[in-house]
């Protein structure tokens, strides 16, 4: 007798959009549905349900998330959707009636719940079937690691407290078990995320937490600190100038953890700054910046700045190129002012004219490029350790403590010889031009 055919196996749609604050929330729920034993599916059309994790911080993004929520609506009929955006359900539901289910940011039982109505969760799955490290997004040699989600300042432009609400940070322990897990993973670099990693463990008072018997605060500096200690590189991100963050500075320069800050300083009037409601918008960022390279020579700063604020004038403009100028940033991004809905900005008066905007985001643009040349430039003739990102015909693509994947520059290896991405390097660097480097691998 033929036994019976086991049912098939449910198979879930995944799409995700946004930062990487919202990259580790898909991989969470990736991680839950493969625990519960669902299958990932890399189509629409496979699929039995589409779950799309959202953007909905400007304007663009809203646009971007609401077309992918159309797409996936038109291919395969079945979709729930998730992240920023579903703060907003209104909005989903004015454009997509047809959704089967709308939730917030880190909703995840929610968005369990919503899956498990619809497509049913199989019978006895094997927690074998999921890693040890869960299901990630990010290539195997490198991973964000998330300490706290929400927010507790109020920028002006900003709504992402609306959304994900207050600071609220994960006890060290957690993060620390999470971390050394994604090491023995084989993972070789953290990434570690917030909306402000400086922040971090204030909403808790610091409180006293354990990892492997080990007392630790919930605290910035702590949590540097332990990370620097599991081996994998440590690349900082999203860090406000407080005074506090200077304490970290020496873990950076003793190669404890890289020497690498992410600092989201957005402009350089003061005038602007208080209209941004900045954090620290009173801090004298040039002389902290100073005091931070003379701790650590080889520290790089990357940040982002907005252009066009409303009430943004020529002069104010120009105090932000002097400030260019003197801080000698390594890698900086700027954007032109979005209104985002929601958001105490709309409300003040003497908006940018959209030209005049995109004109000084392009003179910015000039003048960080220069910077950047000049400060690769001095690289030249340097040995520098360097993470391997990918192989291929013409050579690899690595990275140095000085790069985050995605956003930063890269270093270009000639013939790199016998290696695979997640692999270290020693090279040195043969050329350089406005982002990235060039070099040949030390014999």
């Amino acid at each position: 007798m033929t036994p019976p055919r086991p049912p098939p196996v449910p198979r879930i749609g995944f799409v995700s959009l946004g930062c990487p604050k919202a990259l580790v929330d898909s991989e969470r729920i990736l991680t839950q549905l493969r625990a519960e034993g669902y299958e990932v599916s890399p189509t629409y059309e496979g699929a039995d349900l589409v779950v799309v994790n959202t953007c909905g911080f400007i304007d663009a993004a809203v646009e971007e998330s609401l077309d992918a929520i159309g797409e996936a609506l038109d291919r395969n009929g079945r979709v729930v959707v998730t992240g920023c955006l579903g703060a907003r359900r209104e909005a989903i539901l004015e454009r997509h009636p047809k959704v089967l289910g709308v939730t917030g940011p880190q909703a995840y039982q929610d968005v369990m719940a919503a899956v498990h109505a619809h497509v049913p969760k199989p019978h006895d799955p094997f927690m074998d079937l999921v890693p040890a490290q869960g299901v990630r997004l990010t290539p195997r040699h490198y991973a964000y690691l998330k300490v706290s989600e929400g927010c507790d300042h109020r920028c002006s432009f900003c709504i992402i407290p609306s959304l994900r609400g207050d600071l609220a940070s994960r006890p060290i322990g957690d993060v620390m078990q999470e971390a050394s897990r994604l090491v023995k993973a084989g993972v070789k670099e953290l990434l570690v995320i917030s909306q402000d990693t400086s922040a971090y463990g204030a909403d808790l008072r610091y409180r006293l937490d354990l990892w492997e018997g080990r007392p630790l605060k919930t605290r910035f500096l702590d949590l540097a600190r332990a990370l620097g200690d599991l081996g994998a590189w440590v690349r900082l991100h999203y860090v406000y100038p407080y005074p506090h963050v200077d304490e970290v500075l020496p873990l950076m320069a003793a190669g404890r953890v890289l020497p690498y800050l992410d600092v989201p300083f957005q402009h350089a009037s003061p005038r602007i700054l208080k209209l941004m409601r900045r954090p620290a918008h009173a801090e004298d960022t040039l002389a902290r910046i100073g005091r931070w390279r003379d701790t650590c020579p080889d520290l790089v700063i990357r940040s982002t700045f907005i252009v066009g604020f409303p009430g943004e004038t020529e002069a104010d403009f120009e105090t932000l190129l002097d400030w260019l100028e003197e801080a000698r940033l390594d890698r900086v991004g700027c954007f032109t002012y979005s209104p985002v809905a929601g958001a105490a900005a709309n409300a003040l008066p003497d908006p940018v004219p959209a030209a005049v905007a995109e004109e000084r985001q392009a003179r910015f643009m000039e003048a960080a490029a220069r910077i950047s040349a000049a400060r690769l430039a001095a690289k030249v003739g340097t040995t520098l350790r360097v993470l391997v990102d990918s192989v291929g015909p013409e050579g690899a693509v690595a990275r140095s403590t000085g790069d985050a994947p995605e956003i930063d520059g890269v270093v270009r290896i000639d013939e790199p010889g016998r290696c695979q991405p997640g692999d270290f390097l020693d090279v040195v660097v043969t050329g350089s031009d406005a982002y990235d480097l060039s070099a040949q691998r030390c014999v």
